[in-house]
């Protein structure tokens, strides 16, 4: 049939205390097909109980918010359920907490005024196992982040000597989905697109020893 690609939507949630900002994003997947919104929050303790509630494929987050903040809410649904993809937004590029969201495990970071085409896409990226990271955010981070964590380093070490996740994940005693988030930090700091490039970067930095 000719819907049958339609029949599983990702599934999105949309956290941002500011309702004009929500109204937008839902006017434009109202317009999707393979998009559905299954929930709406407002702030970070909403974000929480809402991915508790629905278990969304893709959440979208503020990071600004009253009570709880996004980096709070994020790390708190992590910890719960390591899984999550989480694509956070902000309003301005010097977002020095860009750093912080990678390090907590977002899946995606991307300014607000770049949405709808941009949005769309980093959804469907996300969603589909990719990241998405805008490099306007991510440019004033890099400078903050550009080395790794005594833990990413080994991580890396053993993705370049060609270990897969899940062996990476034995080697260390973790599970496979904090190598997974391990490897969504160390592309992002890095700004790699995949693991050889992000070996490539480490290597030419002395950030790791081949």
């Amino acid at each position: 049939m000719e819907s049958q690609a339609f029949t599983s939507p990702a599934r999105i949630a949309v956290v941002d205390d500011h309702p004009l900002l929500r109204d937008g994003i839902i006017a434009v997947f109202a317009t999707q097909l393979d998009l559905e919104l299954v929930g709406v929050g407002d702030d970070g303790e909403a974000a929480v109980r809402l991915y508790r509630e629905v278990r969304p494929d893709v959440m979208l987050l503020d990071l600004q918010m009253p009570n709880v903040d996004g980096i709070e809410a994020m790390t708190r649904i992590l910890s719960e359920f390591p899984e999550a993809r989480i694509l956070v937004l902000t309003t301005y590029s010097g977002d020095g907490r860009a750093a912080q969201a990678i390090k907590a495990g977002a899946s995606g970071y991307l300014l607000k005024n770049s949405l709808r085409t941009d949005l769309l896409d980093a959804i469907r990226s996300i969603h589909r196992g990719g990241t998405h990271f805008d490099m306007q955010v991510m440019a004033p981070a890099d400078r903050e982040a550009k080395r790794l964590t005594a833990r990413e380093s080994d991580v890396l070490n053993l993705a370049a000597a060609g270990n897969s996740n899940k062996q990476i994940a034995v080697r260390l005693s973790l599970s496979e989905e904090t190598i997974k988030s391990y490897m969504k930090a160390i592309f992002a700091r890095l700004g790699a697109m995949d693991r050889t490039h992000a070996v490539a970067i480490a290597v030419r930095n002395g950030l790791i020893e081949l």
